[in-house]
């Protein structure tokens, strides 16, 4: 069993327990954390973007990036399948708006 830093919380630092599963793909530590907190990040005071600088050191632009890359990997999807599904729902919302105001379709924000 690998335990796995996850996110501050009320001081101290939780962690998740991970059995790694035969043939299963594997995360890194960044990525299982990065999971982690994308499932938990509305615990955290303050702004979501201070809470990704202080516990990753990314500015924001990269945080989303790396964050895209891992949605579509299937270690991802295998280790958080819940979570994974519900954020490229919501990534595929925000492009298809994207896309329908670029084309007139709807109203501008």
């Amino acid at each position: 069993m690998l335990m796995i830093p996850g996110i501050m919380q009320g001081g101290e630092m939780m962690e998740r327990a991970i059995e790694p599963g035969a043939g299963a793909p594997r995360l890194s530590e960044r990525d299982t954390r990065i999971l982690v907190f994308e499932r938990e990040w509305w615990r955290h005071g303050g702004a979501k973007e201070g809470a990704i600088r202080s516990l990753f050191g990314l500015g924001v632009t990269e945080y989303f990036q790396v964050l895209n890359v891992l949605l579509d990997s299937e270690a991802a999807l295998a280790y958080d399948p819940m979570l994974v599904k519900r954020l490229r729902r919501m990534r595929d919302a925000r492009q298809r708006g994207r896309e329908a105001r670029q084309l007139g379709l709807a109203p501008a924000r």
